[in-house]
């Protein structure tokens, strides 16, 4: 599933194909795609004349800033965005169609289909689902110490599980969670409430510093991940356990192991984050 860095990447591409663009028409071929409005018709007739203004994000979302309205795109595990000619043959794989005035479309394809597109209007797209319940990214001026802190202490959760959780803090998944907890030297099982206040900064600050260097290398590639031009990230070169399951660690030289925390593959090294 593309996380935090891969949408933010995508975004930045899809800047120089969209940007002033108009919607003619769209065509859905995948209707569970569209989840608000409800009504297919409904929201193909209030894209159609609307003008792409500029590109957002919020965590993993894509945020599509019309003259009136937000489009708001979650790829989930396999989704991809594609500016092509509008006499492309359409792949099997393409489920939504937004074809512009100057005879180019932007296609959605979702091999899986678990993609999902909301639209509101303009100033409204933070009051509804999906961003309305959303925690502040690694980024945000609110991610502080004693927002993370007081979050922290009131689970018993894995610090793992936290760490997944988009309403405490938004854009991690499982690349980034297990990178974090590597460079913070914190093992993934932890019990958040349990952890001290030296490691609750680590954790923090690892989050922030391993999301900007994956974003400064385009995301990470596993299976399918491209960007909206067809390229892949390069920070999986920079991956210290995830996907590294048997190989020697880079710090210490023992092999990272995979176990399951919080319902997910986790990758450890047991040397350099202790259990105890």
């Amino acid at each position: 599933m593309p996380e935090l860095p891969e949408v933010e990447t995508i975004r930045k591409t899809l800047e120089n194909f969209v940007i002033g663009k108009t919607i003619e028409e769209v065509q859905v071929f995948w209707p569970k795609i569209i989840k608000h409005p409800d009504d297919i018709n409904h929201f193909k007739q209030i894209l159609i004349g609307q003008t792409i203004q500029k590109m957002g994000r919020r965590g993993k979302f894509l945020l599509f800033y019309l003259n009136d309205y937000v489009l708001i795109s979650h790829l989930r595990m396999e989704g991809k965005y594609r500016v092509v000619h509008q006499d492309d043959p359409i792949n099997k794989h393409t489920h939504v169609i937004f074809r512009f005035n100057n005879g180019e479309e932007l296609r959605y394809n979702d091999v899986r289909k678990f993609g999902t597109m909301h639209v509101y209007p303009r100033g409204e797209e933070l009051n509804h689902p999906p961003l309305d319940k959303l925690g502040p990214e690694p980024f945000d001026d609110a991610f502080t110490f004693d927002y993370f802190y007081s979050k922290l202490k009131r689970t018993e959760r894995s610090i793992k599980a936290v760490l997944l959780d988009q309403t405490v803090v938004t854009g991690l998944g499982n690349i980034y969670v297990d990178e974090t907890l590597f460079r913070a030297g914190v093992y993934p099982t932890k019990i958040a409430n349990k952890l001290t206040k030296q490691e609750i900064e680590r954790i923090r600050m690892e989050a922030i510093e391993t999301l900007k260097e994956a974003v400064l290398q385009g995301g990470t590639t596993i299976r399918s991940y491209v960007n909206g031009q067809g390229e892949m990230g390069m920070f999986q070169q920079d991956l210290f356990v995830y996907g590294q399951e048997n190989k020697a660690c880079r710090n210490c030289g023992q092999p990272i192991v995979k176990i399951r925390v919080a319902g997910r593959g986790t990758h450890v090294c047991n040397q350099c984050q202790r259990e105890g």
